[in-house]
């Protein structure tokens, strides 16, 4: 496939991404930065997926992905442009299919087939490499392989591998010092996100925390970190059904300083911060201020400038389903085909507008928006089938966060008003989230929910019972 931009003729390829030295996500990240400024424009990437080292076995595991990327270079000038970026970096090629820092290989070309004694389109060995194929069915599922004797779609090829041992798994970054995200291992632990709501008109904890009392705010961090909290999620505005706008310049004073006060602290190197905004001035000053997260309810909706802020952080990003603001979500609730499909079709297109921006497909979770334009129905519905969500082919391999803390329908249906009293009801509702396969929590009540989620995971995570036991 190509295309014409005046006098330049672009061409989709596909270049496969590798690293098993240093630090894996940060060479891969490196490499994509480098084809860039190198005028290969990268249009969607896969996820990352760690696998087992194959041919030559006594070495590290390796990080594996793929990009389709848009380059108006001929086959051989693309190769020699990837090999001077691997040279660049500092990869030495000591042993054939030995360690390396970066490895990039041209996959695909157009739609022909290219063949000399430097380079081979398709490349020869593609189908035959489960870390090779995963990553490209996530980008291309229902093509098929070229030549005249090749039947069947990348993704049959890929289903008639045998099983590799250990399976790949899916890495979505975290800052380092934290493990990743990985929503593809049975027995993972859920990670717990808790609630830093800097605001005096949330609906559950507003008043309760401010930066304008550090000592008080710092006791309340030690105490998330102390319960085993791995994400804080800091908010200066409220997103409630029916809340107001506050100003920029309102909602920069009051995370900032918190942020700050965050980062000062030493048992902080232990926890990501989350920057709570659906502004993009908000969320750069913020990442600058020390936050590693970027979560917006909105996925980009309500600032048109938050995408591409997004890309240019290159931070994890989380994308969450909603409908209009605020002040208008609660009267966009009709799903004609459902709320599963709905949530499927406008997240997945949200996820392909980040990606369009150069967001990286690793670096994005995904939020259901339970309380988000959804009825108490449709937020059940989301609570018990949130595994359909997990396994759509566009959302799939993607890590999913889930908040349920202390909303509304929880107190409905157990018949608590006050917010804050909701415990119980939403232990159970975390304990379904987690069932359904949820990777991790939005909290408030952070001590019990701790032992919820730890209750839940040796219950619902395969064999993790089993596992601590031994």
């Amino acid at each position: 496939m190509s295309s014409s931009t005046g006098d330049l003729t672009l061409h989709r390829a596909f270049v496969a991404l590798g690293s098993n030295l240093g630090d894996r996500v940060a060479m891969i990240e490196e490499a994509c930065r480098e084809m860039e400024a190198r005028g290969i424009r990268i249009k969607r990437t896969s996820s990352l997926f760690e696998t087992a080292p194959m041919y030559v076995m006594d070495q590290g595991a390796f990080l594996n992905g793929a990009c389709e990327v848009e380059t108006s270079k001929s086959p051989m000038e693309l190769l020699d442009t990837l090999q001077s970026i691997e040279i660049d970096m500092g990869r030495h090629k000591v042993v054939d299919k030995g360690p390396r820092n970066i490895d990039l290989d041209i996959l695909l070309y157009g739609n022909g087939e290219f063949s000399n004694e430097r380079l081979t389109i398709p490349h020869k060995l593609m189908l035959e490499r489960e870390f090779v194929l995963r990553p490209l069915c996530q980008l291309i599922p229902q093509e098929c392989p070229l030549g005249p004797l090749q039947t069947g779609t990348y993704t049959s090829h890929l289903n008639d591998l045998p099983p590799s041992d250990p399976s790949p798994t899916v890495m979505t970054p975290m800052p380092a010092g934290l493990p990743p995200i990985t929503p593809t291992y049975p027995r993972r632990s859920t990670l717990l996100m808790a609630v830093l709501n800097v605001t005096p008109d949330s609906f559950s904890d507003g008043g309760a925390h401010s930066s304008t009392d550090p000592a008080a705010l710092l006791e309340t961090v030690k105490a998330y970190i102390d319960a085993g909290v791995t994400i804080i999620d800091v908010g200066g505005e409220s997103t409630r059904p029916n809340a107001d706008p506050v100003t920029e310049s309102e909602e920069l004073a009051r995370v900032i300083p918190a942020i700050k006060l965050i980062r000062s602290l030493p048992e902080a190197n232990k926890v990501a911060i989350s920057i709570d905004t659906y502004r993009a001035t908000v969320a750069e000053t913020a990442v600058n201020a020390g936050a590693d997260i970027i979560n917006d309810i909105s996925a980009g909706l309500l600032d048109p400038d938050m995408l591409s802020t997004m890309a240019r952080l290159q931070k994890t990003v989380i994308l969450s389903h909603t409908r209009g603001t605020p002040k208008t979500m609660n009267k966009l609730t009709k799903y004609p085909d459902g709320v599963l499909a709905g949530i499927k079709a406008e997240l997945s297109e949200r996820i392909r507008a980040a990606e369009d921006a150069g967001v990286r497909r690793w670096r994005i979770i995904a939020d259901p928006g339970v309380g988000f334009a959804k009825t108490e129905d449709q937020n059940l519905a989301i609570l018990r089938h949130l595994n359909e969500l997990r396994q759509d082919e566009g959302l799939q391999y993607t890590p999913w966060l889930v908040g349920v803390s202390r909303k509304g329908f929880v107190g409905h249906i157990t018949g608590v008003k006050r917010a804050d009293e909701r415990t119980w009801g939403t232990a159970a509702a975390i304990t379904a989230a987690i069932s359904s396969g949820a990777d991790i929590v939005r909290i408030h009540d952070v001590k019990e929910m701790a032992q919820v989620t730890r209750m839940a995971d040796a219950i619902f995570r395969c064999d993790l019972g089993n596992q601590m036991a031994d």
